[in-house]
């Protein structure tokens, strides 16, 4: 078994309420025990999602690349960005609909 270290935290009365009742619907043997679960999820999830978004830095170098050498935008704006995806997205949903 890995060693114990106590850390005393303070929590948000909604947070703690929620460990409550998870012990006393005999999820957890343990307040202690929940948090923990809690943590460790959150390390697992923190590591799924690191900076890189599951990219190689490999990856995340050649897509840059990709991207300087496609030269500049044909849209001027964001806007016009979030529009055409828009626009794409509403072709596609109105193919699969027929």
């Amino acid at each position: 078994m890995a060693a114990v270290e106590s850390i005393t935290v303070d929590l948000p009365s909604d947070i703690a309420e929620s460990v409550h009742q998870a012990v006393e619907a005999g999820e957890y043997a343990s307040a202690s025990e929940a948090i923990g679960d809690a943590v460790r999820l959150w390390k697992q999830h923190r590591n799924a999602h690191d900076d890189t978004h599951g990219y190689s830095i490999e990856e995340l170098r050649e897509l840059v690349r990709e991207g300087l050498e496609s030269g500049p935008s044909q849209w001027d704006s964001m806007a016009e960005v979030k529009a055409e995806a828009r626009r794409r997205f509403e072709a596609s949903a109105a193919k699969v609909d027929r």
